[in-house]
């Protein structure tokens, strides 16, 4: 390559970098707010256990997922 033709990439590269940054400094959504923004917190995590699970996971018709499914006439369980 020439050095010309370098240097019009680079002048190139640069202008289109000033213009992305322009425009990207002008979208509203990718401006931090300046009153920060309140977070909740992670409650402490209990080292007992529950004395009960959850019935709506675990019950009776819950489906089994260690269970092998057979779709088709395959006789593997693949």
């Amino acid at each position: 390559m020439k050095k010309s033709e370098i240097a019009m990439i680079i002048l190139v590269a640069s202008v289109a970098i000033m213009v992305a940054w322009a425009i990207a400094s002008r979208m509203s959504f990718l401006k931090v707010n300046p009153d920060g923004v309140t977070v909740k917190t992670v409650d402490t995590i209990s080292p007992t256990l529950p004395e009960e699970p959850d019935p709506a996971v675990f019950n009776k018709e819950a489906i089994n997922p260690t269970v092998i499914t057979i779709i088709g006439d395959s006789a593997s369980g693949n």
